[in-house]
């Protein structure tokens, strides 16, 4: 990351003090870890239930067999590696909260677009489970402030 950068310091940019590798930066870093740990649960809670590597989120590169589950899994980690580059300077954890909301964005603009291109049942299959788990992980009072409804129950 020191070559990127123009500098001779080869540190984590988080502050962590590990060699800063991009590899660190986006997964082993302990600044980091706590977001991907959390979209593991998240996906367990999906049954899904895929090796702990960072070639699924990082690469794409998903384990035989899993063509079904990669238009689920896609979204949650793009949505996470959002999140980790948003704080990527910041000596802080990436926010939860802001891994929720962007999660909750992709899905909304996922429904516009299916809804647009009259495409709604494959959105459905797609998002029907994911919807409830994410519903479920945010307050009442956040629901109402975001206006996060589910969408597919209206179809």
């Amino acid at each position: 990351m020191a070559i990127i950068q123009k500098s001779t310091n080869d540190k984590c940019w988080r502050g962590c003090g590990e060699r800063g590798t991009l590899l660190h930066c986006w997964w082993e870093c302990s600044l980091v870890q706590p977001l991907w740990k959390t979209a593991w649960r998240f996906l367990k809670r999906l049954g899904i239930d895929f090796p702990y590597d960072p070639g699924i989120p990082l690469l794409g590169l998903y384990p035989e067999g899993a063509l079904l589950q990669d238009d689920t899994c896609t979204p949650m980690f793009i949505a996470a590696l959002f999140t980790i580059a948003k704080t990527w300077k910041q000596p802080k954890c990436p926010s939860m909260d802001d891994w929720i909301k962007k999660r909750w964005y992709i899905y909304a603009m996922e429904y516009y677009s299916a809804i647009k291109t009259d495409n709604i049942m494959p959105f459905a299959a797609t998002w029907m489970l994911p919807e409830n788990v994410i519903l479920s992980e945010v307050s009442q009072k956040e629901k109402e402030k975001y206006h996060m409804r589910s969408l597919i129950c209206g179809i």
